[in-house]
């Protein structure tokens, strides 16, 4: 998967001039791209001590904060968009955090891997767990707490009150818009608290 396809696919829904908090922002690649291509401000919350150096290197303002324990700094609305780009499966209360993305955010953007594309459904039908490029652990040294499909997002956003703005699937690049609980690896929803 190009991850220059990934990264543009996700900033084209991040309106230009922004204020953004990017969860799990690694080591800033994206809040840096958004920054210089999209106009945008705001910060990245990471918990690797590596990756925030990365992000003091490429002049992103970061934060270290274990997301487990919940977005308390931050007030209600504080920024235009929060991105938690795949960060859920990592996490033990994904619905917490959720809803802690629509609190602080006007709106909330997600990605996570979708377990439900084809050849993950083929790898289990044969009795194995997936490994793919966008799941490339075994089953028993995962980073991934938690799998999830596109089609579960959608449950669980109606679940909490969400109201989904966009969603799309990413397949090589590409956004994936005809089937993309089938045909692609990456899940993406944008959504509102409604």
């Amino acid at each position: 998967m190009s991850a220059t396809g990934v990264m543009e696919q996700i900033a084209a829904l991040v309106p230009e001039g922004s204020r953004v908090l990017d969860l799990g922002c690694g080591t800033g690649e994206l809040l840096s791209y958004l920054q210089t291509r999209r106009g945008c401000t705001g910060y990245g919350v990471e918990l690797n001590d590596a990756n925030l150096l990365a992000c003091v290197q490429r002049g992103v303002n970061a934060i270290q904060l274990n997301l487990e324990e919940g977005l308390s700094i931050f007030e209600d609305q504080s920024f235009d968009v929060v991105l938690q780009l795949e960060t859920l499966q990592h996490l033990r209360n994904t619905e917490l955090m959720l809803r802690e993305t629509a609190r602080v955010g006007r709106t909330g953007i997600v990605s996570f891997p979708n377990f439900a594309h084809w050849p993950n459904r083929l790898q289990v039908m044969f009795g194995r767990m997936p490994v793919t490029r966008v799941l490339p652990y075994e089953w028993y040294d995962t980073p991934n707490i938690r799998v999830g499909t596109y089609a579960d997002f959608e449950v669980l956003a109606r679940k909490n009150g969400l109201r989904i703005l966009d969603s799309f699937g990413i397949q090589d690049g590409r956004a994936v818009r005809v089937r993309p609980n089938l045909l692609s690896s990456m899940a993406v929803f944008k959504f509102d608290r409604g």
